[in-house]
């Protein structure tokens, strides 16, 4: 694989993505109090020291510029409206400006080393790094709606190597703009969250059924445009989903029942779509992400640059396209 105009070889990904815990980041993005702390949580000690090479580790790791744009970008509309009770609410816009004007101003590649922080007891596995790339990313992670991905790499010279991506998580996202389920950082008992669910206002039930009749005009709309999976040809609406190009959490209100912010799709491709791990390019041909294992893309029965001529791309919905492309694809 090719990244910032350098060969790399694909050796592995961590198994599961890095949720940003609020204790992570820093100042303005915190929703609960204190400084936040530099270690991170990866995995059980096990996973982490096998993926990481051994105990004790101290290893060499990178993240691109482009990277950190594409993921601001994604995440404008969380600092715009946020979803979350943020330390700094009402300062978040300008944080967003300062911070993409910051990451434009860094070079293409920008390098740091982490090592384990193996004095902590128990069987939790945790990094940490006082280097300037690590402390950027705790400063423009947004807790709960941001994970991390992190990719071994060998370089030309064999030479092992991280690279860590940072991605806003729309799917939670979406789910704390449906019901606040955190306050400050803490899970909130189940029977108070039933209890703040009866107390909604009839104006919010009424939001609500507008919402639902909304949903349903965009996908007789988007059915009588392409009623069948473009990949699979599968027609029987019951096996069908009707996949927002652009996240429902970060479009507008006219956007989330616009039939061309949407494409048909069978389960298993709605999920890589959703979940950014396939997207389609200008010219309808499949694009999979470097973050699935090349043994999981063998099983999944599409191939990259795959062309797909039913795909309904016209100009309307090549504008949300790019938008998938840019900021919800792992590429």
């Amino acid at each position: 694989m090719k990244i910032d105009n350098q060969n790399f070889n694909f050796i592995d990904t961590l198994n599961s993505a890095i949720t940003v815990p609020d204790c992570f980041v820093k100042h303005g993005s915190k929703i609960g109090s204190g400084n936040g702390e530099a270690k991170l949580y990866i995995a059980p000690k096990t996973v982490m020291y096998s993926f990481f090479g051994s105990e004790s580790f101290h290893v060499k790791c990178f993240i691109l510029r482009s990277d950190l744009i594409s993921y601001m970008n994604a995440i404008h509309s969380e600092y715009l409206h946020p979803s979350q009770p943020y330390r700094a609410a009402d300062q978040m816009p300008q944080l967003w400006n300062e911070r993409m004007s910051r990451i434009q101003s860094l070079p293409d590649v920008i390098e740091f080393t982490v090592h384990s922080q193996d004095q902590i007891s128990g069987y939790r596995g945790y990094v940490s790094s006082k280097d300037s790339g690590y402390q950027l990313i705790r400063e423009i992670s947004l807790p709960l709606v941001s994970y991390i991905s992190v990719m071994q790499l060998t370089d030309s010279n064999g030479s092992i190597i991280f690279y860590w991506k940072l991605f806003a998580d729309f799917e939670a996202i979406s789910d704390k703009k449906a019901a606040s389920v955190y306050t400050y950082g803490k899970k909130v008992a189940l029977k108070e969250v039933e209890t703040q669910y009866q107390n909604k206002t009839s104006s919010r039930e009424s939001e609500i059924r507008r919402a639902r009749q909304g949903q349903g005009v965009y996908r007789e709309k988007l059915l009588s445009e392409c009623p069948f999976c473009p990949i699979t040809m599968i027609n029987d609406e019951r096996l069908l989903i009707a996949s927002h190009i652009k996240p429902w959490a970060v479009s507008t209100d006219k956007e989330k029942i616009d039939h061309k912010n949407g494409v048909m799709l069978s389960p298993l491709y709605d999920k890589l779509f959703d979940r950014g791990l396939m997207t389609f390019t200008k010219d309808r041909k499949i694009a999979l992400s470097n973050w699935i294992s090349p043994a999981n893309k063998k099983r999944l029965g599409i191939v990259d640059g795959q062309f797909i001529q039913m795909l309904p791309l016209d100009e309307e919905r090549q504008a949300y396209m790019e938008f998938h492309r840019s900021s919800v694809f792992k590429g």
